[in-house]
């Protein structure tokens, strides 16, 4: 496949096509080192940006070291990713004309407090790299966090008597 990496408007540097791509082609092999989910996590603790790529249940990452870590996230992708066989492939969801960005729905799940900002700008942008059910997940654990706190504080022990108001005498005719 006819690919090159220049500058682009979503991030920094993206992967783009010289040549024309039909629909259901495979445009590349996400390729790299596999690794533990652990040793990744501990490898790149401080590094703003990875190109880790989850396999299977995420318990292995492949460690992108070819032209496909250069592609970009977009909420309304012109390709999506495959697992065939123990390798990833990145395969075009529409024909692809020269020229154009390739982009894939990353559909993150795991990135801790890191909001994982999208800057895809597509008309259907969910402002997030996070899986559309990886964010109702956060939201819904951040609701029953606010819940939680709002819960009034339950006292043990013995509460002080308090001293019974004394109501002001009847009156005939007050019912």
């Amino acid at each position: 496949m006819a690919l090159i990496v220049r500058s682009s408007a979503i991030h920094a540097a993206g992967c783009y096509t010289t040549a024309p791509i039909r629909r259901g082609q495979r445009v590349i092999e996400y390729s790299g080192q596999r690794i533990s989910k652990d040793l990744a996590d501990s490898l790149y603790q401080d590094y703003p940006v990875t190109y880790l790529f989850g396999l299977g249940d995420g318990s292995q990452v492949i460690d992108g070291f070819s032209t496909a870590m250069f592609i970009n996230h977009s909420c309304r992708g012109n390709c999506e990713t495959i697992e065939d066989e123990g390798r990833v492939w990145i395969v075009a969801k529409r024909a692809i004309p020269a020229g154009e960005e390739i982009t894939y729905d990353y559909c993150l799940w795991d990135g801790g407090d890191d909001p994982c900002t999208c800057h895809c700008r597509s008309a259907k942008c969910r402002g997030s790299m996070y899986s559309a059910q990886e964010l109702r997940r956060r939201k819904a654990a951040a609701r029953k966090a606010a819940a939680k706190k709002k819960k009034p504080v339950k006292r043990r022990g013995k509460r002080k008597a308090s001293t019974p108001q004394q109501l002001p005498p009847r009156q005939p005719g007050n019912s």
